[in-house]
């Protein structure tokens, strides 16, 4: 839940799509090649309530079962599975050798050093599961 409140602004919709035009959508930013390896689109997923979603978000993890032991290897499923079981100091991606790259993900790179570690990334998805467990945050359908 923490990544998806991350991936959608915490507003948990379904039809939520990336603002930078990379043609994601949804609770985990299905990009449109995922959607149809998945055997459907961004257009259907777009058009499909939180918990009929929800039935692809399960079918996206399923290749990834036994491999996610923390909640960073969690969300470099949905955003760099190269990175699954790496160290917490693997960078993802350096303005130096990735630069398109990095720039699509620089609001990631807490310390703007120009480089983007798994730690960084995931720290701001331990910031979403800390302010989802705060008393009073209930999901309620956007």
């Amino acid at each position: 839940m923490a990544c998806i409140a991350f991936e959608t602004g915490e507003t948990f919709r379904s039809n939520i799509r990336n603002a930078a035009g990379s043609g994601a959508v949804g609770l985990i930013q299905f990009m449109p090649a995922t959607a149809r390896g998945l055997g459907t689109s961004t257009e259907a997923l777009a058009k499909m309530t939180a918990v009929e979603q929800l039935v692809y978000v399960r079918m996206y993890f399923k290749p990834y079962a036994g491999r996610l032991k923390t909640l960073s290897d969690v969300y470099m499923a949905i955003l760099w599975p190269k990175a699954i079981g790496k160290p917490e100091d693997y960078v993802l991606w350096s303005k130096g050798t990735r630069p398109t790259t990095y720039r699509q993900n620089s609001g990631l790179d807490v310390n703007g050093d120009h480089d983007i570690t798994k730690a960084e990334a995931a720290s701001l998805i331990q910031a979403k599961l800390a302010r989802g467990r705060l008393p009073g945050n209930l999901w309620r359908e956007a």
